[in-house]
């Protein structure tokens, strides 16, 4: 593949984060695609677990600074960076006291999703498409992980669907076995809407459940790629009523598994 510029977004990355499927593969995604000659940018959240000094995180000033505001409260906007030495890849991270102060990820010491996970999940989204359009790059793919990732696909399609930074992208999501009991805020879908969200999907935010999420994102993008060998039926029969391209779970522990990956962005390239 000649050479393309890939963002993406992720809910956790290790060094940073405890090493599991989906930390493990967002960091060997970002540094394989970049040695094969891809010009990359990846982002995530500044969880407050994360140890700055450890990490050597510092701030961004000249993209720091902007207010996002958000069911009509502002927050600040703090963009931080770090590199991982032995992979030269560098991780930009979205950062701001209210959301992402506490000493968890997405859920509280007793294991019960944060209530503001929906604004948290927002404030990631337009941080992370604010920070790309500072950096005046213009990315060909954008690869989301994880549920908290998912919303970056609704804001690109809406909110910034007319910026020429983001107006001829295309949008590959990564479907994990990632699920969570329980709903989202039952305000979400009013939240994004009064942001510029079309509400011609938006009813399946009503109850915001995990399924519900992801049948709603997978209305914005242009392929999905299965994380997990059993993916849940609801979601791929609603991928294939869609007639989304759909690559098929690989197995890590074949050497040329990545090829794929790359196999697959020229496909959702071509598909004009």
């Amino acid at each position: 593949m000649s050479s393309c510029k890939i963002l993406y977004v992720c809910q956790e990355i290790t060094p940073y984060l405890a090493e599991n499927d989906m930390s493990t593969l967002c960091r060997t995604l970002s540094q394989s695609m970049q040695e094969r000659g891809n010009e990359i940018r990846t982002f995530m959240p500044r969880y407050g677990l994360i140890n700055e000094r450890r990490n050597q995180l510092h701030e961004v000033i000249r993209l720091s600074g902007m207010n996002l505001i958000i069911d009509d409260n502002d927050h600040q906007l703090i963009i931080k960076v770090a590199s991982i030495p032995s992979a030269r890849v560098q991780i930009y991270f979205i950062d701001n006291e209210d959301y992402f102060q506490r000493k968890f990820t997405l859920c509280d010491g007793e294991g019960s999703l944060f209530a503001d996970n929906d604004e948290r999940a927002i404030f990631f989204a337009r941080g992370v498409l604010e920070t790309v359009k500072k950096l005046r790059w213009v990315p060909d793919v954008v690869h989301v992980h994880g549920w908290f990732s998912a919303i970056v696909p609704v804001y690109l399609r809406n909110t910034f669907a007319d910026d020429p930074v983001f107006k001829n992208v295309k949008i590959v999501m990564s479907l994990y076995d990632d699920g969570f009991d329980g709903e989202l805020d039952a305000k979400f879908g009013q939240k994004i809407a009064s942001e510029g969200v079309e509400k011609k999907h938006t009813a399946l935010l009503e109850h915001p459940t995990y399924e519900n999420l992801m049948k709603f994102v997978m209305n914005y993008i242009d392929g999905v790629i299965c994380e997990t060998a059993a993916p849940s039926d609801e979601l791929i029969g609603c991928l294939k009523e869609q007639g989304k391209p759909v690559l098929e779970y690989q197995d890590k522990a074949t050497p040329a598994y990545l090829d794929q990956y790359e196999a697959f962005y020229r496909k959702i390239l071509a598909n004009e």
